[in-house]
């Protein structure tokens, strides 16, 4: 597989990104590790948003309507494949800067 389609499948869930981190490891281009520190800063945002949230609609049911704010997360997904896709190296909006500089161990870009 090529840089930019490891990219894209990067932020295809968790098992995504670790099979474009170790396909893509040896030959990583600027692009791959932009999006990989991208898409692992948002499954990690996610992932604590859905406990989160989880546990503050355990406690206060009548919250559970802002279930609807996890639909969010899709989209900053599709904004991030799609920024993959046209080989961009744009942050996913709002949480994006965020990880640009995070995520040492996928090297520098």
């Amino acid at each position: 597989m090529d840089n930019k389609t490891l990219s894209i499948v990067s932020y295809i869930t968790l098992i995504g990104w670790l099979v474009a981190y170790f396909v893509g490891k040896d030959k990583a281009d600027t692009l791959l590790k932009y999006h990989l520190r991208q898409s692992l800063g948002l499954a990690i945002v996610s992932i604590i948003f859905n406990i989160a949230f989880t546990i503050i609609a355990g406690i206060v049911p009548s919250l559970s309507f802002l279930g609807f704010v996890g639909y969010a997360f899709i989209i900053l997904w599709i904004i991030g494949i799609i920024n993959a896709a046209n080989g961009a190296l744009k942050p996913v909006p709002f949480i994006g800067k965020w990880f640009e500089d995070k995520s040492s161990f996928v090297g520098k870009y």
